[in-house]
């Protein structure tokens, strides 16, 4: 395998030096340095990198001495991709081109090993910002599922930050340790295998996340746990769970409540032809956000706008309803109390 400094010449030709490197004359628009005058880190053993195909199929692997990466485009050693800038094209035996790039968020979290459905990186982006998660944040997730979302949250509260994520399940527990370990992001969380019926082990967090069928059942244990004004979130796909969530949370005192769903759309990037993709990703979950408060007199004051509005009109059809009954008792047994026409 060798280096292309985007020539587009191919492994094995004449023109690529020992180094891998073309050593033909270039035009202006294609970049000409060489790896020691690119100010930038280079790969090492044991980090994680993504392997991008010019059919667009990316390949996450970590990079360890003498292993080989395999795919119906040829195989790459490892060895070959250390010490190498990323943004860098490499070639397999085969000669196929590869794009090295360090992988991003939505790669580490889509492409893990899953015994559940993840959480889709448009959602997590929204949760991680609705919890206003930073650098030493402390939240509790409950529902960890294959640990797609524990990947987002634990790389937005990294370094100095905790995530405590709590499974029931033993099989889910074990997959995504793996999956956090794979991604190196495991000394950053703290896995539980355990219910949290009777609450959780922490308190006075910063933020915390349900993923659960049930999250109403728990409101009361996840505003124990968070510190008064910390940043409540939690995932349902259909619109009855929404309705049973938002009665639940404002009869546990949370307030700031937000109701909102992602859907992104793709464009083709061609610069004379910009369009949408033919398809997008719609409707995943429901991401409901609240804020717990202490206001024992009056919790209702800070109900939304819409919601108040809502209560008004609702007592107003009440009193209407009582008074068209109170008049329909007052009613003859004719039915009229208008007296006959001559």
């Amino acid at each position: 395998m060798t280096i292309s400094d985007e020539t587009g010449l191919k492994a094995g030709t004449a023109e690529h030096s020992d180094q891998g490197f073309s050593q033909e004359p270039l035009s202006p628009s294609v970049c000409t340095a060489s790896k020691d005058d690119i100010d930038l880190s280079l790969t090492k053993v044991d980090d994680l990198v993504l392997l991008v195909t010019g059919g667009g199929k990316r390949h996450l692997l970590r990079l360890q001495p003498g292993r080989k990466f395999h795919s119906n485009l040829g195989k790459v050693l490892h060895d070959e991709l250390l010490d190498l800038p990323y943004g860098y094209t490499v070639y397999s035996h085969l000669g196929h081109a590869f794009l090295l790039l360090e992988p991003s968020l939505d790669d580490r979290m889509t492409r893990i090993k899953r015994n559940t459905q993840i959480i889709y990186p448009k959602d997590a982006a929204m949760i991680v910002r609705r919890l206003s998660l930073q650098a030493g944040s402390r939240v509790i997730e409950a529902g960890t599922g294959s640990g797609g979302l524990t990947i987002a949250l634990a790389w937005a509260v990294a370094p100095s930050g905790r995530v405590f994520s709590y499974e029931v399940r033993d099989e889910h527990v074990e997959v995504a340790r793996g999956n956090l370990e794979k991604m190196g992001l495991l000394p950053y969380v703290e896995l539980h295998n355990e219910s949290i019926l009777d609450g959780f082990g922490q308190s006075n967090v910063d933020a915390l996340v349900l993923d659960l069928r049930t999250p109403w059942i728990f409101l009361e244990h996840a505003h124990k746990a968070l510190r008064p004004g910390g940043f409540f979130a939690a995932l349902v796909p259909t619109t009855n769970q929404v309705s049973e969530l938002l009665q639940g949370l404002e009869d546990t005192g949370f307030a700031d409540i937000c109701v909102e769903e992602i859907l992104v759309r793709n464009y083709k990037p061609v610069p004379d032809r910009l369009r949408p993709d033919d398809s997008m990703v719609g409707h995943t979950v429901f991401v409901t956000s609240a804020r717990p408060i202490v206001d024992p007199q009056e919790p209702g004051r800070w109900l939304s706008e819409g919601r108040k509005r809502y209560e008004a009109r609702k007592k107003l059809s009440e009193r209407i309803e009582e008074e068209e009954s109170r008049r329909a008792a007052q009613l003859p047994e004719q039915g009229s109390i208008r007296p006959k026409l001559p």
